[in-house]
């Protein structure tokens, strides 16, 4: 588990998947962090990348934005990538901003 005082991420390894659990806050001062996590994660292509972001209290546009290019370097190399168990205060913020569809597979 890798954190500061404010974003919380763990890494687990399943067969034919990797889901990160991603806690706290994913703003600006948690960008960097959060890029050096998912970087070498993006590229298990082999295997569906599924964050979970049960324990994620708050997200700007800055950690939207990174959810987004997540999901375009996923796509660019069409490797499997789910977001789940999703607050429904974060949710309401990806209803607004349009990304819903495009993150959650039951939308």
């Amino acid at each position: 588990m890798k954190q500061n005082d404010k974003l919380i991420v763990r890494t687990e390894n399943q067969p034919g998947k990797c889901i990160v659990y991603i806690g706290g806050e994913l703003d600006l001062e948690s960008a960097v962090q959060m890029r050096a996590v998912m970087s070498p994660l993006i590229e298990l292509s082999d295997r569906e990348l599924i964050l979970n972001l049960r324990e994620l209290r708050y997200v700007d546009s800055t950690g939207i934005g990174i959810l987004v290019s997540v999901l375009k370097a996923r796509h660019a190399k069409e490797a499997p990538f789910a977001v789940e168990a999703v607050p429904p205060h974060i949710r309401k913020l990806f209803d607004m901003t349009g990304i819903t569809p495009f993150l959650l597979k039951q939308a």
